[in-house]
């Protein structure tokens, strides 16, 4: 089963970041809307710290791309990295996309617990897929994944202190920005 390595780090400057990875040659992969639903049954995933979900991609044009993707306990690899197990299957682009899994999941005895929704910005560069996270009301953040080698060369490019990333939880970061503004954090306008 193959294991996600990912870092995080807040984005200062989101405009001079997207810059920066056009400039050393980044191909945009996405942007537009990204969807989260995060489904469990009595919190039987959540006790075991795993996580069914279905990703919407909804483009500009209409049409909604969806992954239904399950993800193992979060650990950290020997390097520091987030790691954990990821099984995703790509449901077809198309306008029956975005029923389709959360129809079959309901039909499992799964309810959504969590949604998500963020505008991003998805590039490939040098082996590493880099997402810039836009949320309602959140600091924007940047995630990189891939192998070892390709997040550190990715890293490099942002411009970005490599100190700043870490592999810390989205929760993590909720919780600091809360933390520093008295507010809650919004991560899904619906």
């Amino acid at each position: 089963m193959p294991d996600e390595l990912e870092l995080k780090a807040v984005i200062p400057d989101p405009a001079a970041l997207r810059e920066r990875l056009r400039a050393a040659g980044a191909e945009e992969r996405f942007r537009g809307r990204m969807s989260d639903r995060r489904y469990d049954k009595a919190g039987e995933l959540a006790g075991r710290d795993e996580v069914l979900r279905v990703r919407s991609y909804h483009h500009e044009d209409g049409p909604v791309q969806s992954v239904l993707g399950w993800k193992g306990p979060v650990g950290r690899s020997p390097e520091g990295y987030k790691q954990r197990q990821e099984l995703e299957l790509t449901i077809e682009r198309g306008t029956g996309a975005k029923s389709a899994p959360h129809a079959l999941l309901t039909a499992l005895g799964y309810a959504p617990v969590h949604a998500i929704d963020r505008r991003v910005e998805i590039y490939a560069l040098d082996g590493a897929i880099v997402r810039l996270e836009h949320y309602p009301r959140m600091d924007p953040l940047v995630e990189v994944e891939g192998s070892p080698a390709a997040i550190e060369r990715a890293i490099e490019r942002t411009g970005l202190d490599r100190a700043a990333f870490t592999a810390d939880s989205l929760a993590d970061f909720v919780r600091r920005v809360e933390a520093r503004t008295g507010q809650p954090a919004l991560l899904s306008d619906s």
